[in-house]
């Protein structure tokens, strides 16, 4: 199930044309607090509160799943979308260059995506 959900988040942000799309693969990590990420950036905050929802639109629409809680849509330039498995990451990009989350789980099996 985590893989067709890893893979139907990246599809749900490459049709909002999200940038740099990676998913880090956490399960063999100790104190990990899901079994990955999946990380993207956009340029506005108007492009990341259209991938959140186009992730939230396509997910429920394929798989019948639902976030099960939401963070950072009131403003828009770090959205986390927690599906207990897989957490998403929507940064802004100057965010996303300022907090390196991809550094900081570097240890992580790492799969990188081509923008559309």
């Amino acid at each position: 199930m985590k893989d067709k959900l890893i893979e139907t988040i990246v599809e749900a942000i490459s049709d909002k044309k999200g940038q740099n799309i990676v998913s880090l693969d956490l399960s063999g990590i100790d104190g990990a607090i899901t079994g990955a990420f999946v990380i993207c950036n956009a340029d506005s905050t108007t492009q990341v509160s259209a991938i959140a929802n186009g992730i939230e639109e396509k997910v429920r629409e394929q798989l019948g799943d639902k976030p099960w809680r939401v963070e950072g849509l009131t403003n828009s330039v770090w959205v986390a979308m927690d599906y207990v498995d897989v957490m998403v990451h929507i940064f802004q990009t100057e965010l996303r260059d300022f907090y390196k989350l991809d550094e900081l789980w570097a240890d992580a099996p790492t799969t990188r995506y081509e923008d559309k």
